[in-house]
């Protein structure tokens, strides 16, 4: 009898909850969002959607009719994304956390084959996947095996987003995403891998993202700029003092992360800035909170040759006057 009870128990709770987070988006990319979801072949008890309005101008939730006995539809004032997330993960239910952006959708075949190493593979921490800006549906999958998050950042260069990978509840455990800054996944994803032990890091592209010209990440005005840019450095500095305090193997997953973010953050303010002033004044803080030089370390070819460059004056100079592209930066 107690069986019986637990599995009735057990049936009630869902697989997964899907948190969408919108700021007045157009509909039609929420249906999509919503559509793409429904699509999957998790049963109505095994899925929970929830759709987190964070204070759009005008509500959508009228034109979702065709949608609200399948949605949690819930509104707050418009506080950013890491308080709608954390809104998200509050309400949420599901064994398993799934965050996606309004203007984004899943991709079918990819995430199904995600969806069932969840399933049949023992309850894993984290499943991670690839992301496509195309509706990509043709794919071949080979089999991964379980790596613990540590591991996995000490020999990668993992992609941030929060988007990008299924996370078992239990593991997230008090990890929540910092309210009012950018790159907010750049802090939070790390951190949730080194609480992962059992993370499957797949190539299945299951995501696909739309870049709008309207939104947070394409602001071009300079405000926008400095804030991206301070909010990193901030970001950089955090995750290199929590670094200090952890055990040894996560310390050292850590320490490449931290790297590669500060890379990211001296290439990202050459380009956006063109300033060697404010370059200078950035890299004097960076060196006081000894991030700066770069780590002599073989990361990737990519990070040594940016090393050295950044290492002399005249390499610096060489950057500040020459285009580089920054996807070729990171391959």
């Amino acid at each position: 009898m107690q069986t019986d009870k637990t599995d009735k128990q057990n049936i009630k709770t869902p697989l997964v909850t899907f948190i969408i987070t919108c700021y007045n988006l157009p509909v039609w990319m929420i249906e999509e969002c919503i559509k793409s979801i429904l699509s999957l072949s998790l049963r109505p008890f095994e899925r929970e959607i929830i759709l987190v309005d964070d204070g759009s101008d005008i509500s959508p939730v009228n034109d979702l009719d065709d949608y609200l006995n399948d949605i949690i539809y819930v509104r707050q004032k418009n506080k950013g994304l890491s308080e709608a997330r954390n809104t998200g993960i509050r309400i949420s239910t599901g064994q398993y956390l799934q965050f996606i952006d309004g203007d984004d959708k899943l991709l079918q075949a990819g995430y199904e084959h995600c969806l069932d190493i969840v399933r049949y593979n023992n309850t894993p921490d984290m499943v991670l996947f690839d992301f496509s800006d195309k509706p990509t549906d043709r794919m071949t999958f080979t089999g991964v095996k379980p790596v613990c998050g540590a591991e996995y950042m000490q020999h990668n260069n993992i992609h941030p987003s929060a988007c990008g990978y299924i996370m078992k509840r239990t593991t997230l455990g008090d990890l929540r995403f910092t309210p009012g800054i950018y790159h907010e996944d750049e802090e939070f994803t790390p951190q949730l891998l080194l609480k992962a032990e059992t993370v499957y890091p797949t190539h299945a592209t299951a995501y696909m993202y739309r870049q709008r010209s309207g939104s947070i990440m394409t602001a071009v005005n300079k405000r926008s700029i400095l804030k991206r840019l301070n909010d990193k450095k901030d970001v950089i500095i955090r995750l290199n003092d929590m670094a200090d305090r952890l055990p040894h193997n996560d310390r050292i997953a850590m320490q490449r992360r931290v790297a590669q973010l500060t890379m990211d953050y001296i290439y990202n303010t050459i380009i956006q800035t063109r300033s060697r002033q404010y370059l200078d004044k950035q890299l004097a803080a960076l060196h006081s909170k000894g991030l700066f030089p770069l780590p002599d370390k073989d990361y990737t070819r990519k990070y040594k040759w940016f090393r050295r460059m950044t290492n002399s004056s005249m390499g610096l100079t060489v950057l500040m006057r020459t285009p580089v592209s920054y996807t070729h930066l990171r391959a």
